[in-house]
């Protein structure tokens, strides 16, 4: 006997089974509780950078000191090996560090003070040097007559140098927060062993534990070997700097090759404005343009071949940053907090990249490959 349709979901609903609807409801692509979740991280988000915007004063330094402390901690630990007190080898890792420091500055601040006494005269030299680009600028200048233009380039002057005083504070920080960051150092590379000993046993079980511990120990290894093989590579570049400007012939190149190996640690913006100031020096010191482009043309071949080959090589995958992700963190964190802020954007981009590979394993679920 053949069963109908209608017959087999009259007899499934007599036994009890739900009648399947036709009209079931979808799930939704988006939950309101995933939007409010959402909300609220933004609000979370933009309130802490608003925090450290206007509290720069205070987490600048600090931060600063806790993560040159974690690159500096292996360090105070060698020294212990050898029975130096942690306390006296943090103490003599800062003032070694410092005295490195201070040579560097004097390098650089004997030309810069020379050259800064001597602006009005230099730039009305670097006007005269460029006097080969009057014929573009009246060609522009008719160009924009003849659009309707209004005649901005009618007289081309030198910049006027007022923003010599704003600049040097704004690149020096105050004698506070100079004090707070070695206090902070000092502190915090003493006492670095019960630091990690109090993060880790905040947490009660002992995979979050564990967890938090490897974390710990990755930061300190890789950030010391960061700072270990950037600082070596960035002297690297100011010796060979100092050596070309030397060969060329370029006014004191000491004190250039001791400006590029300090900007160097500034990634893009720094090879670019030693490359800059290269071809500004270069143009006032050579008679001729030609001439004093040599430099620049050297250096930025010596800056393409650290920055594709030689610091990818020893670096190695592990810490190789994305080109993007490092752009942008160095945007974020100059805007934020300057120079420090652009100083300290790689060793933050490899921080947040150590905790999201612990807290987001790659075993964890994962976008399907295209």
């Amino acid at each position: 006997m053949r069963v109908l349709p209608s017959e087999r979901l009259f007899a499934n609903a007599a036994e009890g089974t739900p009648i399947p609807d036709s009209k079931a409801e979808l799930p939704p692509v988006i939950r309101r509780t995933e939007v409010v979740a959402f909300a609220l991280v933004a609000l979370l988000v933009i309130v802490i950078v608003v925090v450290l915007y206007l509290a720069r004063a205070f987490f600048l330094p600090i931060t600063m000191a806790f993560i040159v402390g974690t690159m500096l901690s292996p360090a105070a630990s060698f020294l212990e090996r050898f029975r130096v007190p942690r306390a006296l080898g943090a103490v003599l890792i800062v003032t070694a560090v410092g005295a490195a420091v201070t040579f560097l500055v004097g390098l650089i601040a004997s030309p810069v003070m020379e050259w800064s006494s001597r602006l009005p005269e230099l730039g009305a030299m670097l006007k005269e040097k460029l006097h080969v680009f009057d014929r573009p600028l009246a060609l522009w200048q008719e160009l924009q007559s003849l659009v309707g233009g209004s005649d901005t380039l009618a007289s081309v002057q030198m910049p006027k140098f007022e923003w010599v005083q704003p600049t040097l504070e704004f690149l020096s920080p105050t004698f506070t927060e100079f004090l707070l960051f070695i206090a902070t150092l000092i502190l915090f590379i003493a006492s670095w062993k019960d630091l990690r000993r109090a993060l880790v046993m905040t947490f009660g079980e002992r995979t979050a534990r564990l967890r938090t511990l490897r974390i710990i120990n990755e930061l300190e290894v890789h950030l010391g070997n960061y700072l270990l093989t950037v600082t070596m590579i960035n002297v690297g570049v100011g010796i060979a700097t100092g050596a070309i400007c030397a060969v060329v012939g370029m006014p004191n190149p000491a004190g250039l090759g001791a400006l590029a190996a300090t900007l160097n640690f500034i990634p893009i913006i720094g090879p670019v404005a030693m490359f800059a100031i290269l071809v500004v020096v270069g143009v006032i010191a050579f008679p001729s343009i030609s001439a004093g482009l040599i430099a620049p043309a050297c250096f930025a071949m010596l800056t393409f071949l650290e920055g594709h080959f030689i610091t990818p090589t020893i670096i190695g995958r592990r810490l190789a940053l994305n080109a993007l992700a490092v752009f942008l963190a160095l945007a974020f964190w100059t805007w934020l907090w300057g120079p420090m802020g652009a100083f300290l954007s790689s060793p933050l981009l490899i921080v947040a990249l150590i905790v999201k590979e612990h807290l987001m394993p790659v075993n964890s679920p994962q976008l399907p490959e295209d």
